[in-house]
């Protein structure tokens, strides 16, 4: 018979308090929330990957850990005698709730965009109530650098600070472009670390001025770059040749060829 959710989370519950006890697995004895918090993130990326190859008995699996790692976080903080997983639930459910008046309160229905903007406005109100005062208060400094830099310039832009169209942001990608340019000459870590990191910051804005996720179009080049150079390494192996040997401008010739037979 299967399990309700309330049977097999309180069995997960139970297991992980049997993992934390006196006499469980030293490893999990071990934790703190700080030596959890990276399998946390890798967790998530994982459900995100099972998502993107559309692998349904991945992404059951992938979730499950997931929620693990908040029933983790949720024992640790027990029995620290902060909060415990049903007051995480019972957080979440009520802020839900409050975010969603149109659903559960008398509130009129929206469109989503609308819906996109009021659920804005909601956090900015709990984030006021929480006393996280200013503009880019309450974005967590534990993000992906990608990731937090599209929230920083979206918040930003929320209050008029913002380019005006996608022109004018490529405008001031060529204007870091070219201090990036004047600072390699002198080759101070410092001065270029600065210096790209402002160009990626303008590329953020760009993908937002487009209406794209950067996240989406890194991963998309990731892949492409992948998959074009597992092509290339093949094609040399069928020339037997291996990259390493074949030098730079066989391997180039061979990206172009992979590149047309794309196109």
């Amino acid at each position: 018979m299967t399990a309700t959710p309330s049977d097999a989370l309180l069995r997960l519950l139970a297991i992980m308090a049997r993992l934390r006890a006196a006499d469980g697995c030293p490893w999990d004895q071990a934790q703190n929330f700080s030596s959890i918090a990276p399998y946390t993130i890798e967790e998530a990326y994982e459900v995100a990957d099972a998502i993107g190859r559309a692998d349904m008995p991945a992404l059951q699996d992938e979730l499950g850990d997931l929620l693990f790692q908040v029933v983790y976080h949720s024992r640790m903080a027990e029995e620290a005698g902060a909060f415990g997983f049903a007051a995480v639930a019972e957080t979440i459910s009520d802020k839900m709730v409050r975010r969603h008046p149109h659903v559960f309160g008398a509130a009129a229905s929206r469109g989503a965009t609308a819906q996109a903007a009021a659920w804005e406005v909601q956090k900015q109100a709990e984030r006021y109530t929480r006393r996280e005062t200013g503009t880019l208060a309450g974005i967590p400094a534990a993000l992906p650098a990608l990731t937090r830099a599209s929230k920083l310039a979206r918040r930003a832009a929320r209050v008029g600070f913002d380019w005006p169209d996608p022109e004018a942001v490529l405008d001031k990608l060529a204007e870091e472009t070219a201090e990036l340019r004047a600072e390699i000459p002198a080759a101070s870590k410092a001065r270029m670390q600065d210096e790209l990191g402002d160009m990626l910051f303008v590329m953020v804005n760009l993908a937002r001025k487009l209406d794209l996720d950067p996240e989406v179009c890194l991963h998309g080049a990731n892949a492409k770059f992948e998959r074009r150079f597992n092509a290339v390494e093949a094609l040399l192996a069928d020339r037997g040749q291996a990259p390493a040997d074949a030098g730079l401008e066989a391997m180039e010739a061979a990206w172009q060829e992979v590149k047309r037979r794309e196109s």
